[in-house]
């Protein structure tokens, strides 16, 4: 019997989308709302302290924290080799959380992102299923497993 389950997170990251014809293009933040949704088997050996257990919510936790949320909390997120000039002006005033990517930053782009960096990382009999990026109360991106095979 497959089940899923699913860990919330809650982190602030800034981001630019170079050459976009919108406000987006300008620097600006969001208070992303991230939800990963993992499927498996719930462990059956007797012996075992996972019993029932698909993954404990706790290892999910620390591996979502750990690769997603701790290393883009308060960050700014651009595509390499866009904007030098900003660039430049962040690296001479030391801001140093600053995450350069091969792609446009967009939530959907991001998804894709998340998952290969957590597809890897998940036990051999979890797998994941879904991910899920509000950016606003009223917008988010989703990313499912099944449309991606």
């Amino acid at each position: 019997m497959k089940i899923r389950i699913t860990k919330e997170f809650s982190f602030e990251m800034a981001h630019a989308l170079d050459g976009y014809d919108g406000l987006c293009r300008h620097v600006h933040g969001h208070s992303y709302q991230f939800s990963v949704t993992v499927t498996g088997e719930p462990e059956v050996d007797g012996n075992s302290p996972k019993l029932g257990m698909v993954m404990d919510f706790g290892d999910l936790k620390k591996i979502i924290s750990t690769h997603i949320v701790q290393p883009h909390d308060h960050s700014f997120v651009i595509r390499k080799g866009t904007l030098p000039e900003i660039r430049q002006g962040l690296d001479n005033h030391l801001f140093d959380r600053i995450i350069e990517v091969d792609f446009q930053p967009t939530s959907e782009n991001l998804l894709v992102y998340f998952a290969s960096i957590l597809q890897p990382l998940l036990p051999p009999n979890v797998s994941l299923f879904a991910l899920r990026l509000r950016e606003t109360n009223t917008s988010y991106a989703e990313w499912y497993a099944g449309d991606n095979q």
